[in-house]
């Protein structure tokens, strides 16, 4: 007994000036706890004896990475559905105790991850989790119809679906088949013994003996008791600890000071700030700091449905960005600053510049947006063509601004007014790179373009004036953000199909072999129209040049000074905006298969790909080549129907998305708008010619009885005699 408090006291000791060396917290297990308490990530827990990793929780993005390799059984699940509340335990158990699990009998008592005689090793089977909520789009693409629903993965694949009863033994017993499947021999016949949902061992666990437990909880107590202090502290006072600052400095731009730094450390307690008018201004406005603020009112039932994403959003940028939050019926004068449209405005500011949220509002959406809002931070980066070549690989559209030695602060200062606007949209990066430049052939300095899968854009306007013009330089940016062919969504839906005629791919995930193939050919499809439009362009442009050049050599030759003048003065018009602009994009069939049908009368799970060409300003459509016959995902059927349906007539009958009715009054509002003269004059002759017709008929008829007529008072012959 002596023996062991000696021990005792010494392991006191141990702990206590492990505690208060530098050297010792590093290496600490009880610091990786706290760490993980700072990102506010789930805590590891204990089956068994062991320490047990959290269950996965997989994102949206990283879904396919995630999975690509060993066998995945998934739990796709609503936070707020009843049956996944319920099963969330009984999930949780089974993660822990199969992970516990040792496949093998073995006297060896390690049961390290490294080992080989482990669950996840030994079978490479893993338990996780997708909120469908937060990634729903995720969720529809692998068919999830109901919640909570259980799909076994094998490197990527959907192998089989569990389909019976919501309980621990059924479940345990899919499991079971499929490790026998894997490992043949290999599990207990009749399967294991459970233990029930929410227990912390098995019936057969044996504990440690208590004096070893006593000798060594201490130390880590005293040790975690530290840490938490400290951590209290720092949170009351402001203070950032050391680690975290660390952890928090980001790599500076090649070559360049950041043009701001984050005056606070943000979002250090992982909520969503309350502002009023005056913390506002001094956190928000006058500082350089980006904030997420959403602008609500308690009674909006919109606002509602969004509180509990807010809330999670906040805890998951803990020390990464601030969020915040102002309830305008309380703010009503700074809510009224702000110029809101609506309830729930979301906005992004920072220094002094802000731009508005216009995405969904489920968690993944945000915590995307958010993301990308991080990497605008530091200002815009300074890539070489190694790094834009990995970027390339990720992106689907850069913006690239190329400089040189001669390049001003001022034009620097307006290159980075842009960064907040592309939030959401594309990359926009700045470089000097003599590699790129050979690349993109840019002999002038600066220049801006946009690669969209490797094919430059160039902005044409090159005086310094219009480079720094933000509103010039913004407008054109929004007219090519878009990738060659992006995915038609809610959010974006207006921009891609307003304005222009849209070749429109009505595809599905389910089978992707043809969706990968769809996909291509109408890249292919895309890449060549652009192609032919810009040829056409530069030869209809040198036509009209060529015209000029021909009436400034007749006047000259004439000597007539009066139409040299004249002639030069022609100005040749180089936008492209008089002309019908041809989109391309593409739509998942099953997830908006409600809106497919009843607008194009098209079941892609039924007829398979097709695809159809879109004309929204007239509702109209065309989903048949000249000959007939479907338009399908093919570079050949897709061209040929694009000229015939691009000229004025159309070659090709077009169908309606509309009805008769609708049609009606519809031609009726668009002739007045594209004609608003016309049709005040046509008006205001209508009614006067009713005006005109009513008084002339009324001077025919009078106001009274002629007692002479026919049906005067009198009749036709009253008392008169007849000759």
């Amino acid at each position: 007994m002596r023996l062991l408090s000696i021990s005792l006291l010494l392991a006191l000791c141990a702990s206590a000036i492990a505690a208060d060396s530098p050297v010792g917290k590093t290496e600490s297990p009880t610091d990786t706890s706290t760490e993980e308490l700072e990102n506010d990530g789930p805590a590891p827990t204990v089956f068994n004896g062991q320490e047990v990793p959290p269950l996965p929780e997989i994102e949206g993005e990283k879904f396919n990475e995630t999975v690509a390799e060993g066998y995945w059984f998934v739990k796709h699940y609503s936070p707020y559905c009843p049956h996944c509340i319920e099963i969330a335990p009984t999930w949780q158990t089974l993660h822990e105790f199969y992970y516990t699990s040792k496949p093998l009998p073995s006297s060896d008592a390690s049961s390290t991850p490294t080992s080989m005689n482990t669950f996840t090793a030994f079978y490479k089977f893993h338990f996780g989790s997708v909120d469908c909520i937060a990634y729903g789009s995720l969720c529809s693409a692998h068919n999830v119809g109901a919640f909570p629903t259980f799909i076994l993965y094998k490197d990527g694949e959907e192998v089989k679906r569990f389909t019976g009863a919501k309980k621990i033994k059924p479940i345990s017993d899919f499991v079971e088949d499929t490790l026998e499947a894997i490992r043949p021999g290999s599990r207990p016949a009749g399967g294991p013994e459970l233990p029930q949902p929410g227990d912390k061992n098995t019936k057969d666990f044996q504990a440690p003996p208590a004096a070893a437990v006593s000798a060594t909880e201490p130390a880590a107590t005293k040790a975690a008791d530290d840490e938490n202090s400290k951590a209290a502290a720092s949170a009351s006072t402001g203070a950032t600890p050391e680690k975290t600052k660390a952890a928090l400095k980001a790599t500076p731009v090649k070559g360049k000071p950041k043009k701001t730094k984050p005056t606070s450390n943000p979002n250090s307690l992982g909520k969503s700030i309350s502002f009023t008018a005056e913390t506002f201004q001094s956190a928000v406005t006058m500082t350089q700091d980006p904030w997420f603020i959403k602008f609500y009112a308690p009674w909006c039932g919109h606002c509602q449905a969004m509180a509990p994403n807010w809330i999670q959003l906040a805890k998951e940028f803990k020390g990464k960005l601030n969020i915040g939050e102002v309830n305008c019926d309380v703010e009503s004068r700074l809510c009224k600053d702000a110029h809101l449209r609506g309830y729930p405005t979301i906005l992004f500011f920072q220094g002094g510049e802000r731009v508005e949220y216009e995405g969904l509002r489920g968690l993944g959406d945000f915590i995307s947006y958010a993301n990308k809002a991080i990497d605008i931070s530091d200002g815009v980066k300074d890539v070489d063509a190694v790094e834009f070549k990995e970027l390339e690989e990720k992106e689907e559209v850069i913006f690239v601004y190329f400089y040189d030695h001669a390049t001003t602060s001022e034009d620097f200062a307006a290159l980075e007014r842009l960064t907040l606007s592309l939030i959401g949209h594309a990359k926009l990066v700045k470089t000097n790179s003599a590699a790129l430049a050979e690349r993109f052939k840019i002999t002038t300095w600066p220049r801006l373009l946009v690669s969209r899968d490797g094919r430059p854009t160039y902005y044409t306007a090159l005086a310094p004036q219009d480079m720094r013009d933000f509103r010039q330089v913004l407008h054109w940016m929004q007219s090519v953000w878009l990738p060659i062919v992006p995915e038609l969504t809610a959010s974006n839906s207006r921009e891609i199909m307003d304005g222009k005629l849209v070749v429109l791919g009505i595809l599905t995930r389910e089978r992707p072999d043809a969706f990968a193939a769809a996909k291509k050919e109408i890249k292919s499809a895309a890449l060549e129209w652009m192609d032919k439009q810009t040829t056409a362009f530069q030869r209809e442009r040198q036509e009209l040049r060529d015209a000029k050049q021909l009436r400034i050599e007749e006047a000259e030759d004439r000597n007539d000074q009066r139409a040299l003048r004249a002639a030069k003065s022609i100005r040749i018009n180089m936008d492209k905006s008089e002309q019908k602009e041809v989109g391309f994009a593409w739509v998942d069939g099953v997830f908006w298969e409600r809106w497919v049908r009843s607008t194009y009368g098209i079941d892609v799970s039924k007829d398979g790909e097709k695809v159809i060409i879109n004309d929204e300003d007239q509702r109209r459509y065309w989903d048949t080549t000249i000959s007939g016959n479907f338009i399908m995902a093919s570079r050949t059927s897709i061209l040929e129907t694009i000229g015939k349906v691009s000229v004025s007539p159309p070659k090709i009958k077009p169908k309606t998305t509309i009805s008769s009715f609708e049609k009606f009054f519809f031609d009726i509002r668009h002739a007045i708008s594209g004609h608003p003269f016309l049709s005040i004059g046509v008006l205001a002759g209508v009614l006067l010619g009713v005006l005109v017709y009513g008084r002339r008929h009324r001077r025919q008829r009078g106001g009274f009885f002629r007692l002479d007529e026919k049906d005067g008072l009198l009749g036709a012959n009253g008392a008169g005699k007849v000759d």
